[in-house]
């Protein structure tokens, strides 16, 4: 997998990679992180067991034709690949079918998303809005392929697209909620504007700043507002 080539970069990105990563605190948060990682997955993945069983048995009603989890190649820390887990909100065939609706993809940049996206099930536009399908990427984040609070994994071919300064926002493990998963209206923020937000959570990081969008990430669940 392609990734940032440090040395062979320009300037600009060469002079943010450096900021990012020249900080006294940068190994010992990272240890931090991890473990309070492993302990909230952990206690989430117990007291959630039932309620997630639930919801898988609920997705297998409304839709009986594939798993109610679906896995996906996402590109992690340093351009490594890894399946992340979801609740499926779409029909098995959703993947075939994104070629022929990308001329009405509505985001800036390599993200891809519509609004009333026509693969999504019923059920399925529910567990969106809600950010429930994202409750299964705590077995990611056991596994420390993901952490509670870092950038979101892109898929590989959003990567492909990426510029070196871009890549850049890779060089952390990626999590499951973050400055943009809590923004009002994130599906329209440039993917520019997101990629400032993630090089700035990375090079401000704090354990309080990981609260903070911790606690803020019900109240965004709560809105509605994914797609």
């Amino acid at each position: 997998m392609p990734y940032l080539e440090y040395g062979k970069i320009d300037a600009a990105t060469e002079k943010r990679l450096n900021d990012l990563i020249n900080n006294k605190s940068f190994r010992s948060y990272w240890r931090k992180k991890r473990t309070f990682d492993l302990v909230v997955s952990s206690i989430l993945l117990t007291v959630a067991a039932v309620p997630m069983g639930v919801v898988a048995l609920a997705i297998f009603i409304d839709d009986p034709h594939g798993s109610p989890i679906y896995k996906q190649i996402r590109i992690g820390r340093h351009g490594k690949e890894f399946y992340m887990y979801k609740f499926r909100t779409m029909y098995v065939d959703a993947d075939q079918r994104r070629d022929e609706l990308m001329e009405q993809n509505e985001m800036d940049g390599p993200v891809f998303k519509i609004k009333d996206d026509p693969r999504i099930t019923r059920l399925g536009k529910v567990l969106r809005k809600l950010s429930v399908d994202e409750l299964p990427q705590f077995f990611n984040v056991f596994k420390g392929q993901m952490s509670v609070v870092g950038p979101r994994p892109p898929l590989p071919g959003e990567v492909e697209q990426y510029t070196d300064y871009n890549k850049l926002r890779l060089i952390v493990t990626p999590g499951i909620t973050c400055d943009w998963q809590i923004a009002d209206n994130r599906n329209d923020i440039p993917f520019d504007q997101w990629v400032e937000m993630d090089l700035n959570y990375i090079e401000n990081r704090t354990t309080l700043g990981d609260l903070k969008i911790i606690f803020k990430t019900p109240l965004a669940m709560l809105s509605a507002t994914g797609r």
